[in-house]
């Protein structure tokens, strides 16, 4: 199966926010959508360590070591981009002031249950962080992730055996094989990516998928 880079991946995600949303990408992959952005569209990003109004990520030398994500990368700052302080910027994702929230994922359940802070590996990341209150707070959750682990193993699963993020927390999957919907009935395929059927997408994932809702 033909699977999209990242930067396809990230493209696909852009093309579903629409004008006027105040939008967080999490840490990691999600960073790249900013760089994908139609240029027609009027978009607020914001960043939980209290950012709103980000830009795509500099040009190579035009980095500002004051200007950074919540991920610690470099960013640019669009006019009219504010800074404030991180409570406030907390009070936002708390109080539903987002309107999409972007997040990667170890894995996403068929009840669209959200893991994606602690694999209870011995390296792992030592506290859950920002993602369990974008999860519950923003509007609607997007999750981005490559289908299919190192392993081969999918990360759109049944149930989620790592600790949970949030429960029955997110909308839509975004894979490099598929954009999947997470309805009341079940996990739906919205898209497949070029060169994938079905049967395919099924083959390699631990959950019930539902057809494509007739138009």
């Amino acid at each position: 199966m033909k699977r999209l880079t990242r930067d396809q991946l990230a493209a696909r995600v852009a093309r579903d926010i629409p004008e006027g949303s105040y939008v967080n990408l999490g840490i990691g992959l999600p960073t790249l959508v900013a760089n994908h952005l139609p240029r027609d569209r009027e978009i607020f990003l914001h960043s939980e360590n209290g950012l709103l109004g980000m830009g795509p990520a500099p040009a190579p030398g035009q980095e500002d070591p004051d200007l950074i994500n919540a991920g610690k990368q470099p960013v640019t700052l669009l006019p009219g981009g504010s800074f404030f302080h991180h409570g406030d910027s907390f009070a936002m994702m708390r109080g539903g002031h987002l309107d999409i929230c972007v997040l990667g994922a170890f894995e996403v359940s068929q009840a669209g249950d959200l893991a994606n802070w602690h694999t209870g590996g011995a390296d792992a990341i030592p506290a859950v962080g920002g993602a369990m209150d974008l999860a519950v707070g923003a509007k609607q959750v997007f999750v981005m992730m490559e289908h299919l682990t190192k392993q081969g193993e999918s990360k759109v699963v049944e149930r989620c055996r790592y600790p949970l993020t949030a429960e029955r927390c997110v909308n839509r999957i975004y894979t490099d094989l598929a954009v999947i919907d997470v309805m009341a009935e079940g996990l739906r395929i919205r898209e497949l990516m070029e060169g994938v059927s079905l049967a395919d997408l099924q083959r390699v994932t631990r959950a019930a998928l539902l057809p494509p809702a007739a138009d």
